[in-house]
């Protein structure tokens, strides 16, 4: 089945050549060219990537980033014109997966694209059964790559769900954040450990009922994060 993408820009020509390079590659490719063309887009359909630039007309970028995240957890990728890093921790913090920075090479937006999709496949081929792990108020489905807390679902990213996964499947082990930039996000991510950061703090916000006193992802100083098994 074709991977259907996403890809919002509101420089026409831009989008008009990722789409060309996309679909040679066998992908099925919309087109947004404002913010709430592109949050109805995916309000629709469920696409396997959404290419978002970060300046667009009537929603932005970060804006539309965060409102998807309200009902989807579709992979998302920021494209912005600016190089600070500050940007793309804010991209990151409405709930990104990735950034890419322009101008770019369109070899680059397939590359990252193809390895998140590739990550995406690999983790949710799983078991036939679905397997749920649970943890005092916690449970989670890794097969349908669901969360709950109390019972009550928990939206989380790609990314977020990723790093729990990882985190809960090797519990009271201790990662460095380099070694869960390398896991997660690839070798060849461009990114730095505040990405990682940024993620945990996101995580700590929607599973722990208190993220400053957390009962289960917890920092060794110095070291990295370790999922607590306190059953």
């Amino acid at each position: 089945m074709a991977k259907k993408v996403l890809v919002v820009d509101d420089e026409k020509l831009i989008v008009k050549g990722i789409r060309f390079s996309l679909e040679q590659d066998g992908m099925e490719v919309d087109c947004a060219y404002d913010g709430e063309e592109a949050l109805e887009a995916a309000k629709k359909k469920e696409y396997d990537v959404v290419l978002l630039d970060v300046m667009l007309p009537k929603l932005t970028g970060f804006e539309v980033c965060q409102q998807i995240r309200e009902f989807s957890s579709m992979p998302i990728i920021m494209l912005t014109a600016k190089g600070d890093d500050m940007d793309k921790i804010l991209g990151l913090e409405y709930g990104a997966d990735d950034y890419i920075t322009k101008p770019f090479n369109i070899l680059e937006v397939k590359a990252r694209i193809k390895a998140i999709i590739r990550r995406t496949n690999k983790i949710s081929a799983g078991n036939d059964a679905s397997k749920i792990i649970a943890f005092g108020a916690m449970k989670i489905d890794t097969d349908n790559r669901r969360t709950y807390i109390d019972g009550k679902e928990v939206n989380l990213t790609a990314k977020e769900f990723d790093l729990l996964e990882l985190l809960v499947n090797n519990p009271n082990k201790v990662y460095s954040r380099d070694n869960l930039l390398n896991i997660v996000w690839g070798y060849d991510y461009p990114g730095d450990v505040r990405t990682v950061d940024v993620h945990i703090r996101r995580l700590r916000e929607k599973i722990e009922s208190n993220p400053s006193e957390p009962k289960y992802i917890h920092t060794k100083w110095g070291v990295g994060y370790f999922f607590q098994d306190q059953e």
